[in-house]
């Protein structure tokens, strides 16, 4: 049994410190908002599956060992032969400024069905599960089988989590709207950046409506500015913490397994947003999507003044 079932597409990155058209140094990896999620959830404690397809290859197989090195339930993960595991590079021509490029168009990742989706969640049974808005965006197989877990998921009375990072790169604003709606009567916890809140309704109150519409909870992101949980008995407000942002990349998804991991343990909302943005503030302290982000003895690490060195 999991504490959380993540589904989505993992993929191989490539990250350059520098331009990446000037070659040089290069330090490969794994990334993918789910599964990022799932190793945040891993490393606090919990019992995290990942499900998804990669390729039957050497990048597929690094997904395959890096996941299950971070205690991640791979039993649901499908190895290809038809399809090759998906790549992203990052580079960063300016500091804290990242350059994206993708090559994911018919990847293994895309192939994820309904029936897989719905037979792990039968079979994990999860307290929650946890999706995002890029799944839907890969293909319609995909996007099928988001809408079918999170249906599965609320007639069994599993919390649904939904993250709705857009990617512009993948679908419009407009067909991401018409996806998402599709998930939203089945969502107990939404995130979604402040710009985001667009996608999920036309309501010019949005929190209100998505809260009125079923959701428990809905949490609003702003970076630097912190964050606020929106629930029917009021609004909390969560600074960010004051840290040297060396690379944002994954701040997002750090924030939510840092949110879903207080929840699992039934902490209150504002102990849910510190434990939320003290994950996304050791994410942003280093380079990678999920290579810094913290242990549950680590989490108290930051209450230490900078420069301190424990001896």
């Amino acid at each position: 049994m999991a504490d959380v079932l993540t589904l989505g597409e993992a993929m191989v990155s490539i990250r350059s410190k520098a331009a990446l058209r000037m070659g040089g140094e290069a330090h490969p990896s794994v990334a993918g908002s789910e599964s990022n999620v799932a190793i945040g959830l891993a490393r606090l404690g919990h019992q995290a599956a990942w499900l998804g397809a990669v390729g039957n290859d050497e990048p597929g197989r690094l997904i395959q060992r890096t996941l299950r090195a971070e205690g991640v339930d791979t039993s649901y993960l499908r190895l290809s032969d038809e399809s090759f595991t998906g790549f992203i590079a990052f580079d960063q021509p300016a500091h804290d400024i990242t350059r994206v490029s993708y090559h994911r168009r018919g990847s293994a990742g895309s192939t994820l069905t309904a029936s897989e989706s719905v037979t792990a969640l039968e079979d994990s049974k999860p307290r929650l599960i946890h999706v995002t808005g890029i799944t839907p965006a890969l293909s319609e197989t995909a996007r099928a089988a988001a809408l079918a877990v999170v249906q599965a998921a609320a007639s069994a009375g599993v919390g649904v989590s939904l993250d709705v990072n857009y990617r512009g790169r993948l679908w419009s604003r407009a067909e991401a709207a018409i996806a998402l709606r599709e998930l939203l009567p089945h969502a107990t916890t939404i995130f979604a950046s402040e710009d985001e809140l667009d996608i999920l309704t036309d309501d010019p109150d949005p929190v209100q409506a998505l809260l009125a519409a079923g959701a428990t909870e809905v949490v609003v992101t702003a970076g630097g500015d912190g964050a606020w949980a929106h629930t029917t008995e009021g609004t909390t407000h969560q600074k960010a913490l004051p840290v040297t942002v060396v690379d944002s990349i994954g701040a997002g998804d750090a924030f939510v397994s840092g949110y879903l991991s207080a929840t699992l343990d039934d902490l209150p909302i504002p102990a849910r947003l510190e434990r939320a943005t003290a994950s996304g503030a050791f994410c942003v302290g280093a380079f990678g999507d999920w290579e810094s982000l913290p242990t549950r003895d680590d989490l108290t690490l930051l209450t230490h003044r900078h420069g301190t060195a424990l001896r």
